[in-house]
């Protein structure tokens, strides 16, 4: 059963500094409330759309963000984290060689008709020039040669990209190939590549460079990056951008202008320069207008859970770390919270495992998910306490 709890209303004391945090919790929430869906001042062409904040998490602009896209060639974002992973691990090196098969120089070559590194059939190109032709050059030839070299075919390597994401936490993703090439089974989220992004610029910094390099030269054929604005002095150094004719031109980009950084993914445009524009806008927006407000220092209580049958009734639930949004300029009453669990939790509760997550609304629309731990450890308890919360689960159970 999925239980919403504490009901948190923030808001802000003008006696104290400002973002000072005032909680009250109220009654249990059994059911979901379906949150309207208001959007902030900003408007888009995007058919699907999110900005979102580096650090904390907090969703700046959201449009469609859940719904399912053709992820394009912004798919090989998902085949550079699998690549980045098998390296850091020692599996493979940059310098270690793969061939080109016929399969990548014929589905991904000159004679695909899409974007290629111009890979010649039958040669050996090092992983290190493989990478940089998928980031800067966006080469299908290349991503299919790195699924080969290192899981033997794409639908192998495929595999591995789903288990990947489940382990990230993308939650509407399916990827059958390498490429982004259309496949009516393989589809993402603006949510799910945002959190992609995240996750790619925290656990693979000593490759995230090569994103924000302007060109890559191959068999005699030099090619600039494929995303623009690397080149319009507004801090943006990566990521990806992607194109099929079902899908459009879209594009995931991340900027530290300013000293914050934001990631941003836009799709479903008409042409190159409506996508250009619109994301240059967006996160040009989400950089001026928007402030960092603290909520919750670190090891403090966000909330509480119930615990079925334990020794207390309850856990106390804290994030990992400090907690902090990004706020409308002006717009800090607008702040109201659920604490989210899937009950009942069973125990033992370990200090430490992840049991809820915290989902921040402004006006109604969600711009934060948090997850939360529980803070100390909860044993099973008594037979009477057993019992007990037996009878309060059946009593709720009617309500």
């Amino acid at each position: 059963m999925v239980r919403i709890v504490n009901r948190i209303f923030i808001g802000f004391n003008a006696a104290k500094l400002a973002g000072t945090l005032l909680l009250a919790s109220a009654a249990w929430f059994l059911v979901f409330s379906t949150a309207a869906q208001a959007q902030l001042e900003f408007t888009t062409k995007a058919k699907f759309a999110i900005l979102m904040d580096y650090e904390s998490g907090t969703v700046l602009f959201q449009k469609n963000a859940d719904q399912r896209m053709e992820p394009a060639s912004m798919a090989k974002l998902m085949t550079l984290a699998v690549v980045f992973r098998q390296l850091q691990s020692g599996r493979f090196a940059m310098e270690d060689e793969f061939f080109i098969s016929e399969t990548a120089w014929r589905e991904g070559g000159a004679g695909s008709g899409g974007s290629t590194m111009f890979a010649v059939l039958n040669s050996k190109i090092s992983i290190e020039n493989l990478v940089r032709s998928v980031i800067i050059q966006s080469g299908n030839d290349a991503s299919i040669a790195l699924a080969e070299g290192m899981a033997g075919s794409e639908d192998t390597f495929a595999r591995i990209m789903n288990e990947m994401a489940q382990d990230i936490g993308l939650t509407g993703s399916n990827f059958t190939n390498s490429t982004g090439l259309p496949d009516p089974q393989m589809y993402t989220t603006a949510r799910d590549l945002a959190e992609l992004s995240r996750y790619l610029i925290r656990e693979y910094p000593q490759y995230y460079s090569m994103f924000s390099e302007p060109s890559f030269e191959w068999n005699g054929i030099n090619q600039r990056n494929r995303n623009t604005l690397l080149d319009d002095g507004i801090g943006v150094d990566g990521l990806k951008t992607g194109h099929t004719e079902s899908a459009g031109f879209g594009i995931v980009i991340s900027t530290n202008e300013g000293g914050r950084r934001l990631v941003a993914v836009l799709h479903g445009f008409e042409t190159e320069r409506d996508r250009a524009e619109e994301a240059r806008k967006l996160i040009v927006w989400g950089s001026r207008a928007f402030e960092q407000v603290p909520a919750f220092a670190s090891r403090e209580t966000v909330g509480y859970a119930n615990i079925y049958g334990g020794e207390k009734p309850n856990v106390a639930l804290i994030a990992e770390g400090e907690l902090s949004l990004y706020l409308p300029i002006g717009g800090r009453r607008c702040l109201s919270a659920n604490i989210v669990y899937q009950a009942p939790i069973l125990p033992p509760v370990i200090a430490g495992d992840r049991l809820a997550e915290l989902r921040v609304y402004c006006d109604d629309q969600l711009i934060q998910i948090a997850p939360l731990y529980a803070a100390e450890d909860v044993k099973a308890g008594s037979i009477y306490r057993r019992s007990f919360d037996a009878l309060k689960e059946l009593a709720l159970g009617w309500i």
